[in-house]
């Protein structure tokens, strides 16, 4: 590929093509719910909330373990080969899933069976691909990290809009059965993703957008070829990660959950199929904070722009927590819709800012490494957040206290953003 400046922005395309297909892990709702349904609700499965939980779980768990692996990875051979081999992964994660009816009336072994296909296969699928447009984007897009970030992982967060509606008509299509559907969908992603990694390339060495002067980086004093091992010993990661940890938990707990929170809330949830519609809409704000807070990164810091992120986030998950202990009433899905909008928009922010912030902190040369070891703090929030929104509700019968626990979490997510503040970091 030559040097022209034109060439970065056809790389961009290839990478929201590959970010689109990723995205499904966010409509997991979906499937969860017509996993829950009881056979007086027209349920085929009627499995308990903590059960549907696990292999979305898993699905992030696997997701960032192997981020780690693929960014090292792609740091050595380049991203095509391993978003290629990524794709192949997904695909072949959810056609062993489309087994999964013959299993589902034994819960325990249906669980399992998804955890290892949906989960572990198609997790691992997501981790090996997903880390490649946004090194090679962010190699391409020294002067505009946290924008480029930003768009590039909005196709993420606009994919779960896409998906949700097509899971959404598959499920009724297939008469309330999951395995057609998820046969369907693998061989989307499949083709999706391997078409836009044969898109996804790297600038040559030490190339640079004319006119741009790269800055130095600010973690701890030191350069910009950090390696792991070093990064991991300073305090600026160990701040990030846990903040990442905190406000992930808060956000995956509401995109895994608020389809059947709402429903708690609002009886025409469920009858009027406005599961996909309240999933969608917040997708479609998960995907413009990502290009929002990236934007206001570049002009505000990272730092900063995390803070105010993150305090908009505790806000609207108290307001979550409160509203659903109200008692239920039509109309309610509205209000719900509007507060887990606020929830996606600030979630979405995560992927656009801790991307750039590795970057300017620990250098671009070695992003795909770095970034993989911070988001593994992304597969520790998908655990946390099963198990909160999982147990919460089959002990208390309400989302009401996993909302609150998450709300707080968030506050932590704000208080160390503050203590990075007071060290120097930007």
């Amino acid at each position: 590929m030559s040097e022209s400046v034109g060439n970065r922005y056809l790389v961009m395309l290839g990478a929201i093509i590959v970010q689109l297909c990723l995205g499904t892990i966010y409509a997991w709702s979906e499937f969860q719910n017509t996993l829950t349904l009881v056979s007086s609700e027209g349920g085929l499965y009627g499995w308990a909330a903590l059960s549907t939980q696990w292999p979305f779980a898993a699905g992030l768990a696997s997701f960032a373990i192997f981020m780690v692996i693929a960014g090292r990875w792609q740091d050595n051979i380049g991203p095509r080969k391993v978003a290629t081999f990524g794709g192949i992964l997904l695909g072949a994660g959810y056609f062993l899933a489309s087994f999964i009816d013959t299993l589902a009336l034994n819960e325990m072994m249906g669980t399992i069976y998804l955890v290892v296909t949906y989960g572990i296969i198609g997790g691992a699928g997501i981790g090996f691909a997903y880390v490649c447009p946004i090194a090679a984007l962010v190699k391409w897009f020294p002067d505009k990290k946290g924008s480029v970030s930003g768009i590039a992982v909005a196709g993420f967060g606009g994919g779960a809009l896409i998906f949700l509606y097509i899971e959404q008509y598959l499920i009724e299509a297939a008469g309330g059965l999951i395995g057609q559907p998820f046969l369907i969908l693998g061989i989307v992603y499949l083709v999706g993703v391997v078409i836009g990694a044969q898109i996804l390339v790297e600038p040559p060495k030490g190339w640079t957008p004319e006119g741009y002067t790269p800055l130095e980086t600010t973690a701890d004093g030191s350069g910009g070829g950090m390696l792991p091992g070093e990064m991991i010993r300073t305090g600026t990661f160990w701040l990030l990660w846990l903040a990442f940890i905190f406000a992930a938990t808060a956000g995956l707990m509401t995109l895994g959950n608020v389809k059947s929170a709402a429903a708690e809330v609002d009886p025409l949830v469920i009858p009027l199929g406005l599961g996909a519609a309240i999933g969608g809409i917040m997708s479609i704000f998960n995907a413009a904070g990502r290009i929002f807070w990236g934007s206001v990164s570049d002009k505000l810091g990272r730092v900063l722009a995390m803070m105010l992120m993150f305090i908009v986030l505790a806000i609207a998950m108290f307001t979550f927590g409160y509203m659903v202990t109200l008692p239920a009433a039509e109309g309610m899905w509205i209000s719900i819709t509007g507060i887990a909008s606020v929830i996606g928009f600030c979630f979405g922010g995560n992927f656009a800012l801790f991307p750039s912030a590795t970057a300017d902190n620990f250098g671009s040369e070695n992003v795909g490494k770095n970034y993989g070891v911070v988001f593994t703090a992304y597969g520790i929030a998908g655990i946390v957040g099963a198990l909160v929104a999982g147990s919460f509700v089959d002990f208390t019968g309400s989302y009401s206290l996993a909302f609150v626990t998450t709300g707080i979490l968030a506050i932590l997510a704000v208080i160390l953003t503050i203590i990075l503040k007071l060290k120097g970091n930007n």
